[in-house]
């Protein structure tokens, strides 16, 4: 390919025409594209190849554009040959791209101008890929096969002698999908053409932040290309939200598609800055406990935070958050101590009453503990105290009282119990002081009844427990009025938590149990004077299944004896007294006159010659027949009857004499 260089002026072909003011200048770069390739920004030769190698019809030439740059073009001229020439480029990277485009600015002129047989207004554009630069003058071979033909490119301008001066913008799109990078090459048949500048290059879609998302720079293989974007600094996907990373479109034209899907959000201690899609720190003084889209605040009361990006404030010295608290609630502290305390004693029970504190901290959720301790005799100053045992019952029950008062029962006669009021409220529990506190002290009276003593077991099933023991011997006036028990299971889970019953003899039978469990058992009576102590704790258990208490075994062994005798002696007396009645019976039939028996069974026959007085035959012959059956007819002579008997059902009579 010749190389001359002018300064915008004719060729020694009279070309120049073609390249004077036609040079125009290009658009410039943008940045969702990416060149690969520019022929106005080269200053020395372009180095491209042409063929025949020998020829001289391609000829490449130097000249200023319309900001005064250098630049190189090409120009061929071949109006009266129909032979092909060939021009290609040198090996162009195609980077990550698959789809390139071509932009070429050409000018072409008109053939009827020239007045040539084989003159064409056309030219055609090939490609080569290749993963390296291997080409050389004789290989690939110049033919389309195996470049791969783009396109046959007209001119919407003709250039004319003494004409306007226009060029022509054309902007071809290659897939190309193999090899690592191309060459282009045209081919002249008998056109007369220069190319003023050829542009290869790709469209991406540039680095943007949307959303609180960064999305890289992404070259779109189709038409539309998914991009994966992260979150910005400081923004975090918020709990809860899908664990999906953002996502964006990106189309074929390089620019991003809609908006993104992001639930990136700023993480707590910083807020959103619309303006640039950026988390900016909170200041000092104000947090932000949450992410998200919010702003910052400033600390609550009692709190405060000199570290810029803080998601809460610190609490000052003395000053508490509970556990339930939000991270932004007011720091508060403990309660006063309770005031005026009152006692009232009836024997082993005590009444407390106090009032409310001066100070409840800064919270509403004030409530009061109350400490049972057993002292001791004082030694010196200080006396020696123990917490109370579980037999001491406090209504209503503890840990957490509302009200300011409660009844403690169960204490022990002639004793000295110290009982410590606390009032506590939500950070009692995190702080490092112990609760404020007043304190009561309480000796008991010594009427009370003494414990109980011989709790034993009187019988045992599979789910009972039959106990008795001997009531207390009292030294004063007040005599026993019930007693309380009590009962638990001695292993397990359900050890230690005691159930109560009362009783008002020395007796009581515990229903509902556990079968093959022990129990612990405790009896305390109660006189008018209040309740004494519990007695010794004592094991008992119950039976497994199918066992029974071998008492009651034989107990209802010997009553269902007594019920079989005195069934059989019932039923032989009766055997008895019949055969001795129907024995009886058989001897006064057989001792009247006039009666005889006929066989086995009890026929009498009355023979009225016996009989002095008719009526009395006539007596015994109706003891078996209804009376109104019986008629006398006539007396004939001494001793002699005419009996007519008469039977309804059939009315059929017999006449007897």
């Amino acid at each position: 390919m010749r190389d001359r260089r002018t300064r915008g002026g004719a060729s020694p072909r009279g070309l120049g025409p073609l390249l004077l003011p036609l040079l125009l200048l290009l658009g410039r770069n943008r940045a969702d594209e990416e060149v690969l390739m520019n022929t106005k920004l080269e200053t020395s030769d372009l180095r491209w190849t042409a063929h025949p190698v020998d020829g001289q019809e391609w000829e490449e030439l130097s000249g200023f554009d319309d900001e005064a740059r250098s630049v190189r073009t090409v120009q061929i001229c071949t109006p009266s040959s129909p032979a092909s020439y060939w021009l290609r480029t040198r090996w162009i990277p195609r980077r990550a791209a698959t789809k390139l485009l071509v932009e070429i600015r050409f000018t072409v002129m008109e053939c009827s101008s020239m007045n040539q047989r084989h003159c064409k207004e056309t030219f055609n554009l090939f490609y080569y890929a290749a993963d390296a630069d291997e080409a050389t003058p004789t290989h690939p071979a110049w033919m389309e096969n195996p470049y791969t033909k783009v396109a046959t490119i007209a001119a919407d301008h003709l250039l004319r002698k003494d004409g306007e001066k226009r060029s022509n913008l054309k902007l071809l799109e290659l897939e190309v999908r193999r090899g690592a990078g191309l060459y282009l090459a045209f081919q002249s048949q008998g056109a007369c053409m220069a190319l003023l500048s050829v542009r290869v290059f790709y469209r991406k879609c540039p680095p943007v932040r949307r959303a609180f998302a960064s999305f890289p720079e992404t070259v779109p293989h189709s038409l539309v290309e998914q991009a994966q974007g992260v979150c910005v600094e400081n923004a975090v996907t918020p709990p809860g939200e899908d664990a999906q990373p953002p996502t964006m479109l990106c189309g074929e034209n390089g620019r991003w598609v809609e908006q993104p899907t992001s639930s990136c959000a700023c993480r707590p201690g910083y807020e959103a800055d619309d303006a640039s899609m950026r988390c900016r720190a909170c200041p000092s003084g104000h947090f932000k406990t949450a992410s998200g889209g919010g702003g910052c605040s400033p600390c609550p009361a009692n709190s405060n935070t000199r570290i810029p990006g803080s998601a809460y404030c610190p609490c000052h010295q003395g000053f508490d958050r509970a556990d339930s608290d939000h991270p932004g609630a007011a720091c508060t502290r403990p309660p006063s101590a309770p005031r005026l305390p009152v006692s009232q004693l009836n024997d082993t029970t005590v009444t407390l009453e106090w009032s409310e504190p001066l100070e409840r901290g800064g919270r509403v959720d004030l409530t009061y503990r109350v400490l049972c301790s057993i002292c001791g005799p004082a030694v010196g100053l200080v006396a020696s105290c123990v917490p109370c045992d579980d037999s001491v019952l406090f209504q209503p029950p503890q840990p957490e009282l509302t009200r300011r008062r409660v009844v403690i029962r169960g204490l022990r006669p002639q004793t000295r119990y110290m009982f410590t009021i606390q009032s506590v409220n939500g950070v009692s529990a995190v702080s490092q002081s112990e609760p404020a506190s007043v304190r009561v002290n309480v000796t008991t009276s010594r009427d009370v009844p003494p414990p109980v003593t011989a709790l034993r077991g009187a019988a045992a099933t599979e789910n009972s427990l039959s106990l008795e023991w001997s009531a207390p011997v009292l030294q004063n006036q007040h005599a026993v009025l019930d007693y309380q028990v009590r009962y638990s299971r001695r292993d397990g889970q359900e050890a230690g938590q005691w159930q109560y019953v009362s009783s008002r003899s020395a007796s009581v039978v515990l229903t509902g149990l556990q079968r093959a469990a022990p129990y612990q058992v405790q009896v305390r009576a109660r006189s008018q004077a209040g309740y004494g102590s519990f007695s010794a704790t004592t094991t008992f258990s119950t039976l497994p299944d199918g066992g029974a208490n071998p008492q009651l075994v034989l107990t209802a062994v010997l009553i269902s004896v007594g019920i079989l005798l005195a069934v059989a002696a019932t039923t032989a007396a009766l055997l008895c007294y019949r055969r001795r009645r129907r024995s009886r019976r058989r001897s006064d039939v057989s001792d009247k006159p006039g009666h005889y028996q006929m066989g086995q069974t009890m026929k009498v026959y009355i023979d009225p010659f016996t009989y002095e007085d008719p009526n009395e035959a006539v007596r015994e012959f109706a003891k078996e027949i209804e009376a109104s059956f019986v008629k006398i007819e006539e007396v004939i002579g001494a001793g002699n009857l005419h009996l007519s008997v008469c039977y309804p059902p059939q009315h059929t009579c017999l006449s007897v004499t």
